[in-house]
């Protein structure tokens, strides 16, 4: 406005810059209103003559300026502002920023460049986190090596079943020990069986109170009560042997009182000396138990001796019971014997007459209510290993339906004969046949070789089945030799023991390797 003013008054100081061209000038100035806009006021401005207006001036520019003197002094009053709010910024990505601070505008979103950015965001947590995996897998405990069978599972014996002469009244069963079962006859129900119910009794106390072989063990103080039934059962022709109170008879004699001449006061006197308390009764109870765990599911005892005929078995039972008591060395030596001497000095026989020319025991009983029971053992070599006949026979009569001890007998030594014949060798695995393999749980195997032959002993018909087991109370390891013995080969009829024969691994066990580890599942 100065500038104008200076113009309409036409002085022009002598020196003074010239007025800049619009070209030079660096700012433009904007008014805050109108400069034509009329003001308020009785005067206008300053007068201006013809002579004051500047001849560049254009006509009608000095009333425009003496309006603008005119105008009273004073600060200028802007126009009202609209109130505004202000609203914040939705954030911006990255790359926009970037484009704001370098003054370059982003590059357009196309499906390429979102590919690209996604993969080079996530490829490094991709990575992490496999190699996170891997490390892990690599780290787990191993899986337990596993035992396989690769052999066939079943051997056959060439041939028809063998004939056996089963009698033909009563029951009966035989099997050969860890082999298999010629079968049974008759209905296996429960019976009673006299005193083969002994066999029960010397074979608790052989387990409760073992003895060395040699040893005759504790002495055993005679109560008044084993006297008394020697003196009510002598003349009543009952199965006992003298004793007197106050006398002592070793834990060996007592035994063999019990499985010779079948003395029933002493198997009574056994029974509550082993209780302790005196109970008969309680002594019972550990014989039905213990038939129970024996798997004898049709056998109740309510007497040590037998002599109840309500204490019932079945032929099947008791071959499972002689099995077991056969195995006790000090049983089976006892069960041998013909005879022996007794504390009075007395000559005691066995009562089993086949012993030891047919059979090697195990014991007689005959009642009336049973008739004539025998519950047998005997032997036979076959494949440079004997082999052991387990056999029962019960409630055999004689032809006036007497008991009768001499028919059993004949029924027992005519299985015997027929087990003993049909007795035979077969070679099912050779030493060093691969019988089986260790899985070790990735996928890796190494195969398990016999460690020597396995004959097995059968007869005609009958099949064996192979049972690959680790050792007891063994682990497979995740590494070994050659030649670590690893497990055990079974062959038999799956019902009984079976022949045992160790495997071995065949080349070095192995961990898995790196691939195997990092690949598995589970």
């Amino acid at each position: 406005m100065l500038k104008l003013g200076d113009a309409a008054k036409g002085t022009a100081k002598k020196g003074a810059p010239k007025p800049e061209a619009d070209a030079e000038r660096t700012s433009k100035f904007v008014a805050l209103k109108p400069l034509d806009e009329p003001k308020a006021g009785p005067e206008a401005g300053p007068k201006a003559g013809p002579k004051g207006a500047s001849a560049a001036e254009p006509k009608g520019s000095a009333t425009k300026v003496s309006q603008a003197k005119a105008a009273p002094a004073g600060p200028a009053v802007p126009p009202p502002v609209e109130p505004t709010t202000q609203q914040p910024l939705p954030p911006k990505p990255p790359i926009d920023l970037l484009a704001e601070l370098t003054n370059t505008p982003p590059p357009p979103e196309t499906p390429v460049r979102t590919a690209v950015r996604r993969v080079k965001i996530w490829t490094p947590l991709v990575l992490l986190l496999l190699v996170v995996f891997a490390v892990v897998q690599v780290v787990r405990p191993l899986p337990t090596p596993t035992l396989q069978l690769t052999a066939q599972e079943t051997v056959k014996f060439e041939g028809g079943k063998p004939d056996v002469p089963w009698p033909a009244d009563g029951q009966a069963a035989m099997d050969v020990n860890g082999i298999g079962t010629f079968g049974t006859s008759g209905e296996q129900k429960p019976v009673p069986i006299a005193s083969i119910a002994k066999v029960m009794t010397v074979y608790l106390i052989l387990r409760d109170h073992p003895l060395e072989k040699g040893k005759e063990g504790p002495k055993i103080p005679v109560d008044a009560a084993a006297q008394k039934h020697y003196e009510t059962g002598k003349p009543a022709n009952e199965s006992v042997v003298k004793v007197t109170e106050g006398q002592k008879i070793t834990e060996y004699e007592a035994l063999q009182a019990v499985m010779l001449p079948s003395a029933n006061n002493i198997a009574k006197l056994l029974a509550r000396w082993d209780t302790k308390s005196g109970s008969e009764d309680a002594f019972v109870e550990k014989m039905n138990k213990t038939a129970k765990e024996l798997g004898m599911k049709n056998t109740h005892y309510t007497d040590p001796s037998g002599l109840d005929k309500t204490t019932v078995s079945t032929a099947e039972d008791l071959v499972k019971l002689g099995r077991a008591a056969m195995e006790n060395p000090v049983f089976n030596e006892i069960s041998r014997q013909p005879s022996y001497m007794d504390l009075n000095n007395e000559k005691q026989t066995n009562f089993f007459k086949l012993v030891p020319t047919v059979a090697i025991g195990i014991k007689t009983g005959t009642t009336t209510a049973a008739g004539g029971n025998i519950l047998f053992a005997a032997e036979k070599k076959v494949g440079g290993e004997t082999q052991t006949i387990i056999g029962a026979a019960l409630g055999q009569y004689g032809s006036n339906g007497v008991a009768n001890i001499d028919k059993v007998t004949d029924v027992t030594k005519n299985l015997i004969a027929a087990g003993q014949d049909a007795l035979k060798a077969k070679t099912i695995v050779k030493k060093g046949d691969v019988v089986g393999q260790v899985d070790d749980g990735l996928g890796g195997t190494t195969p398990v070789v016999a460690t020597k032959d396995v004959s097995a002993v059968g007869w005609s018909g009958l099949t064996v089945k192979l049972e690959l087991d680790e050792m007891k109370g063994k682990t497979i390891p995740n590494t070994a030799k050659a030649g670590t013995e690893v497990g055990v080969l079974h062959v038999g009829d799956g019902k009984g023991d079976a022949v045992e024969v160790p495997v071995a691994l065949q080349k070095d066990l192995s961990e898995p390797g790196f691939g195997a580890k990092l690949t598995r599942v589970g």
